[in-house]
């Protein structure tokens, strides 16, 4: 059943934020002439689903975790031929890394992050495409910080009261 909370003003002001931070950091993203601008506004969707205090520890999770995927994903796409035992040894080596720098949490956006720049053909040189990467996702992470933080989201603050009354 839907309630009040999910289908009113709080429905459609979150709807109307996240809508306006996606294009947001999708225009500033094609502005630096970024080629999958794309990114941006994926991540900025992501980090806009949670209140700023949320937003502040899955935005942190993504830049470091996109950051660990991007080096890695440079290094092994610039230095060793780009074949799926490469990928995988990557994608373990950043979780032993993760798990040891104590950052489980990153772990799946820089595997993410790894897949992107190795896997997915690219004209460009792997450094290249990985710094792509690494500034698309700050941008939509830093849009949806500045939207979260000037503009709270009422949607948002409404599950958290529900999931804390259950």
């Amino acid at each position: 059943m839907i309630s009040r909370s999910q289908f009113g003003w709080p429905a459609v002001s979150s709807s109307a934020r996240t809508a306006l931070a996606a294009a947001a950091s999708f225009l500033i993203a094609r502005l630096f002439g970024l080629p999958e601008a794309y990114w941006a506004p994926i991540s900025t969707i992501v980090v806009m689903q949670s209140t700023l205090g949320a937003a502040l520890k899955i935005s942190g999770d993504r830049f470091i975790g996109t950051l660990l995927g991007a080096i890695a994903g440079g290094l092994l796409s610039r230095y060793v031929s780009q074949v799926w035992w490469v990928f995988a040894l990557g994608v373990f080596f950043l979780g032993i890394l993760c798990a040891l720098l104590r950052l489980p949490d990153s772990y799946r956006f820089a595997g993410i992050t790894l897949a992107i720049v190795m896997l997915i053909p690219h004209a460009a040189e792997p450094w290249t495409v990985a710094l792509h990467r690494f500034i698309e996702v700050s941008i939509g992470i830093v849009v949806g910080l500045v939207i979260t933080a000037i503009w709270p989201g009422t949607l948002a603050s409404q599950h958290e009261k529900e999931a804390g009354a259950e």
